[in-house]
């Protein structure tokens, strides 16, 4: 065994055992397996144009050297960026512990009250800081959140609004310049007309239906929007606002103003900077906009016996119902990064983070006041942490870069300075050496002062946070018992294989992770020059030129922060393509039936058209049914959006033609990388005839799921499209027509690219190739062993799948048994349900990827066995039985009295393997009606919950 080989730590299949697999399968080898697999006409001829992979250890030495490429000075750059402080207690159990970060998204809400419960935590803070109703779970960043809330107001317009075509939005001068750059991404294709100007000379006509006003303003003035709002709601126009969570602290919430929505980031709540992410922004609006509000909401209901459990609400996978009708193609959240966020202000409580809030404004304060004493102007008359000073620029720039300092430069004559959590007094002294240095004065000693510079009628007065969970847990001890506590109700992929097809629940290596706690990676302002972040420069640029040879394209842009946004990036940039050819009329996406439900989403938000294109019998796109389709609207053909491998896991043998037939009827092919991980080596987007494709790096390239975010779906781009890649305003990226920003920062969040880089460099060109074979092997192992019994719904034409394959579970509909029962089922056998009713109803979709090895996939298969036994012993008349009573809990097991028709021992250890690791469920079957029709989503008093009953 080569200990220092990393394929043979990431790919869980042992070579000794591919001859028994490949029997069961009925191969002869796994060259024959791929061969049945995968058409001839796409297979690549070549290895890919990789070096052989490095040891772990060679990579750990690797990423040492490149982060000391990486200057890390003290940066007050803000723009809403701060260094934070990240309590070690949330960093050593939660961001650096895989019973974190290796959770899947709480669909299956009984194995994740741990994470839904922290989730509701994030809600509550955000609600009680925003002074809003309702708070989803979680946005990419400010400026997604921003221009989310944007696109919600346009949606939620009145009727006479709505007919009268009312479509422009008042943005402040005040708002972050990237920002601004996203709501214009967003803007155009959807029709809104975004005016730009100073909030105080705003005409309130009844031509708008909306506005965006930024709070503190973007250089820290702090604005009393209180009397603009009111005149917006006397016109019928709403108003959004975007604020700093910490502010609101200690100042008054803009929901007190009677404003629609609040958006923002909750980076400063412990989250590292990461050179621009991963960070969780928030989103709180009115309980009226509940139906509109994007992504994920968390809410409490009650279980099978009416005790309190938690799950997903309203918005649950709203994508896969609605299509292009949803209000959003957001379908992801950054819950672990919402974790940490909500858990530092548990952590902290409310007189925590009044003191770090307050200590904050006083060294602001501090420092304006020993400028002003060293003769220069300070501007800003009120304001949280931010100050902007009249000084030569140039002259403090190169001063303060001397000693490793960051100012934001406004102009040749103003600069601003942010304060953040990390300032320290000594700090505050550089500070004034270097403003006094560029006037050749002696410095000045910092004094403190108790003057506060924040609108005495904008001072906080409501009190926050007053339930008992952010009152509880202020000492390590503490903490750390509460983190155990809430983690022992999840089943994440260090207990058992989480096999969901689609969303491909690999191994995260330690070795990958490790760097992203270095200071030397995740201390790093998104918009330092350039030069000072030389480490992640060389990164980024060759995990580019990685991906670019894994998808054989010419370019790549790694701004999207998720995969949704990777499919509105990949169709800006075909769009912008198309105008750039005087076609700006292509506005038609064809769209498989079967497709994955952000795909019309995402195409609508893109300003196209979506029209359906049918599926045959065996699960793939039917070819005539496109071709008509295609010509039918060939003069505004745009784009087709295709997946592959199929979402029904299987390679089409025909999709060389279909990409022909779009192309030759001046179409762009757009593929969903959902299914990448079938692709890796053996073939790729540009050799099956794709233009541009969005990858799911937090799918076949690594990263952790985090229990739902965080992702990164940059888009790959042939040659002719290079030039589109999106840009942002104050870091230059992109191409020479370069669309405006997907995301707030320049290359989204950077610090988790490391994660993929890593993959990738440790894999290297074989390694890659290999793990996607046993991933194919592995989903025919289970294929294998499960038919016969199950129905495989689609395979090619020689009988294989992919990397992931569909069993049809309506059959059981006579036994009386759903879908749904099986997915619970699974849990009492201590594995979390592959996915479920997608993307056919009444069946689930496994894909073991290849981080699982044989003895794991045994013990799923017997599971999977075990409960097509069960399931024949139910009866439709007689619901009382194992599987509609499932899953079971401890508290179920341990009552005194037992009335069911079947024993303890079979409810809850089924096989003998479970009872060597077993995972109990914390709550019954939740009731998720009881929970739409009662929506409580805040740590609300019991007495809510009681009077809600």
């Amino acid at each position: 065994m080569k200990t220092d080989s990393f394929s043979l730590r990431h790919n869980g299949t042992r070579a000794k055992d591919v001859p028994y697999m490949l029997q069961t399968i009925g191969v002869d080898s796994l060259e024959q397996l791929i061969d049945e697999t995968i058409p001839d006409g796409i297979r690549l001829q070549e290895a890919l144009a990789l070096p052989e992979g490095l040891s772990e250890n060679e990579f750990l030495s690797h990423m040492q050297h490149l982060a000391g490429h990486n200057k890390i000075f003290k940066s007050y750059i803000g723009l809403g960026y701060h260094e934070a402080v990240t309590p070690p207690v949330i960093q050593r159990n939660i961001f650096e512990n895989p019973g974190w970060y290796t959770a899947y998204t709480p669909y299956q809400a009984e194995i994740a009250q741990g994470r839904l419960e922290a989730l509701l935590n994030f809600q509550t803070v955000v609600t009680e800081l925003t002074g809003m109703e309702l708070a989803n779970a979680s946005l990419l960043d400010e400026s997604t959140a921003a221009a989310e809330a944007m696109t919600m107001l346009f949606g939620v317009r009145s009727r006479a609004q709505k007919k009268a075509n009312v479509a422009k939005f008042f943005v402040s001068d005040e708002v972050l310049p990237q920002t601004i750059s996203l709501l214009k991404t967003r803007a155009i294709p959807i029709g809104i007309e975004l005016v730009f100007g100073n909030h105080e000379e705003f005409d309130f006509s009844t031509e708008y239906f909306g506005a965006l006003l930024q709070y503190p303003g973007k250089y820290g003035q702090i604005f009393d929007y209180k009397a603009f709002t009111k005149k917006a709601n006397e016109n019928e126009i709403k108003v959004a606002v975007a604020a700093d969570i910490l502010s609101l602290v200690l100042l008054e919430s803009p929901g007190s103003f009677g404003v629609d929505v609040v958006v923002g980031t909750t980076q400063r709540f412990g989250i590292p900077l990461g050179y621009g992410g991963p960070h969780a922004g928030f989103f709180a609006t009115k309980e009226a906009y509940k139906r509109s509000i994007p992504g994920r909401i968390i809410g409490i209901t009650k279980d099978t016996d009416g005790n309190r459990a938690l799950r997903m609400a309203l918005q649950t996978r709203e994508q896969h119902i609605k299509r292009d009708k949803a209000t959003s193609n957001i379908c992801t959240a950054q819950v672990l990064l919402a974790v940490m966020a909500g858990m530092y202000a548990v952590y902290h409580g409310p007189n925590g983070l009044r003191y770090i809030a307050n200590k904050v404004h006083s060294k602001a304060v501090d420092i304006a006041n020993t400028l002003e004493k060293l003769g220069f102007e300070q501007t800003n008359t009120a304001f949280f942490d931010t100050i902007v000073v009249k000084a030569n620029a140039a002259k403090i720039k190169e001063i303060a870069e001397q000693n490793e300092v960051n100012f934001l430069y406004i102009d040749e004559e103003t600069v601003a300075i942010s304060i953040n959590e990390a300032t320290t007094t000594r700090d505050l002294n550089d500070i004034a050496f270097i403003f006094a240095a560029s006037v050749e004065k002696e410095t000045i000693e910092i004094t403190s002062s108790d003057v506060s510079k924040i609108l005495p009628s904008l001072v906080r007065e409501t009190t926050f946070m007053e339930e008992a969970v952010f009152n509880s847990y202020h000492s390590e001890t503490e903490m750390m018992r509460y983190i155990k506590k809430l983690e022992r109700k999840d089943l994440s992929l260090n207990h058992s294989m989480i096999a969901l097809g689609s969303c491909t629940m690999k191994l995260n290596a330690a070795a990958e992770m490790l760097s992203l706690s270095s200071a030397q990676w995740n201390n790093i302002h998104p918009f330092v020059p350039v030069d000072q972040a030389e480490g992640y420069q060389i990164l980024l640029k060759e995990l580019e030129h990685q991906l670019n040879v894994i998808t054989g394209f010419a370019g790549t842009s790694l701004q999207p922060n998720s995969g949704a946004q990777g499919e509105f990036a990949g169709l800006m940039v075909i769009r912008a393509y198309h105008e750039s050819r005087n076609d700006s009329h292509r506005n038609i996406c064809l769209i498989p039936a079967s497709a994955h439900g952000t795909n019309p989403a995402s195409a609508v938000m893109a300003g196209m058209k979506v029209v359906v294109t049918k599926t045959s019998e065996d699960g793939n796109i039917d070819v005539d049914d496109l071709r008509e389709k295609a010509l039918l609207h060939k003069d505004n053909l745009a784009a087709l959006m295709v997946t592959y491998p199929s979402t029904h896991g299987v390679f089409e043998a025909t999709i060389k033609e279909i990409t022909q037939i779009i192309h030759d009827n001046g179409g762009q092919v757009y593929m969903d990388g959902a299914n990448m991980n079938a692709q890796v080596g053996l073939t790729n987007p540009a050799t099956i005839g794709a233009d541009v494709c969005h990858l799911n790096l937090h799918k076949t390239f690594a990263i952790p799921h985090g229990g739902g975010g965080p992702g990164v779906g940059p888009i790959c781009v042939a040659a002719h499209l290079t030039p589109f890649l999106p840009s942002n305003p104050i870091i230059k990226t992109g191409g020479e027509k370069a669309i405006t920003a997907i995301s707030s920062a320049p290359w989204g969040s950077a610090l988790v690219c490391l994660i993929s880089y890593g993959y990738i460099a440790m894999l290297g060109s074989r390694g890659l190739t290999e793990a996607t074979e046993y991933a194919i092997l592995n989903a025919n192992y289970i294929k294998g062993r499960l038919e016969g019994q199950f129905e495989i719904l689609y395979t090619n034409k020689r009988g294989r799948c992919a990397h992931e394959m569909i069993i049809d579970c309506r059959p059981f509909k006579q036994h009386g048994i759903e879908v749904t029962d099986i997915a619970k089922r699974l849990m009492d056998y201590g594995f979390h349900a592959p996915t479920v009713s997608f993307p056919v109803a009444g069946t689930i979709m496994i894909e073991p990827t290849e981080s699982e090895n044989v003895s794991e996939l045994d013990r799923f298969c017997d599971a999977m066995l075990a409960i097509f036994g069960e399931i024949s012993e139910a009866n439709a008349d007689d619901t009382n039985n194992i599987m509609k009573n499932a899953p079971h809990t401890l508290g179920m097991l341990t009552a005194d009295e037992w009335n069911l028709p079947y024993s303890r021992q079979k409810a809850a250890f089924p096989l003998p393997f479970v009872s060597d690791n077993k995972f109990w469920p914390s709550v019954r079957r939740v009731d998720d009606a009881y929970g739409d029709r009662n929506l409580i989503c805040t740590c609300a008093p019991i007495e809510a919950y009681a009077e809600a009953q």
